[in-house]
């Protein structure tokens, strides 16, 4: 009998320690830290939140830079890729589809241009960032959509270009919703564009 109430004390002490003292701690340290990343990296427009830098989001109008395909349509409930592999037929016909919608929205693209970003989704189907060639390869629909220059907007890509951490891992990328808030800004100077608090 000694035994099991020794047992549950051990429980009843890791369980308060474990289970809610230090997750609270991390959660709390976090919110110190790094507060606008513990809030969920918001973004806002006049003081309401548009989205995520961390998440993507759909854009349907062609005005906007878009987002790679989302395996989940964009909902971080349940974020996941297909899971289907290379000689599935139904991700072959969802990449085919997506070049069509491409190719559709950005005439003068020749299916050789496209990226595969631009028609294959991501692990996480919630992928914020696109590789500078997409960003690229959209930039004359948009021009044509906004009135912007070519060249703005090109040099807007390079200014929030990220490149990999000391050129080891990974391609230079850049975030869509930063993207879309600076034409946002261009177009609509009185807007207030900012991090949510």
């Amino acid at each position: 009998m000694i035994n099991v109430w020794r047992s549950l004390r051990f429980t009843v002490v890791f369980v308060v320690l474990l289970g809610l003292a230090y997750p609270l701690f991390f959660v709390a340290l976090g919110r110190i830290a790094f507060p606008w990343q513990a809030q969920g990296s918001l973004v806002s427009v006049n003081g309401r939140a548009v989205g995520s830098v961390l998440i993507a989001q759909p854009f349907p109008q062609p005005m906007w830079f878009q987002p790679r395909p989302s395996a989940v349509n964009y909902n971080a409930d349940g974020s996941g890729g297909s899971n289907l592999g290379p000689t599935n037929p139904a991700l072959v016909q969802e990449v085919r589809q997506n070049l069509q919608a491409v190719l559709r929205e950005n005439p003068g693209l020749s299916v050789r241009e496209v990226p595969t970003s631009m028609v294959e989704s991501s692990a996480s189907g919630l992928d914020p960032d696109i590789d500078l060639q997409d960003a690229y390869d959209q930039i004359p629909r948009i021009s044509r959509a906004t009135g912007l220059s070519e060249a703005w907007l090109r040099s807007l890509v390079q200014r929030d270009a990220e490149f990999p951490v000391l050129g080891l891992y990974g391609e230079p990328m850049v975030n869509v919703i930063q993207l879309n808030l600076a034409i946002w800004e261009k177009l609509h100077p009185e807007a207030r564009v900012g991090t949510a608090r």
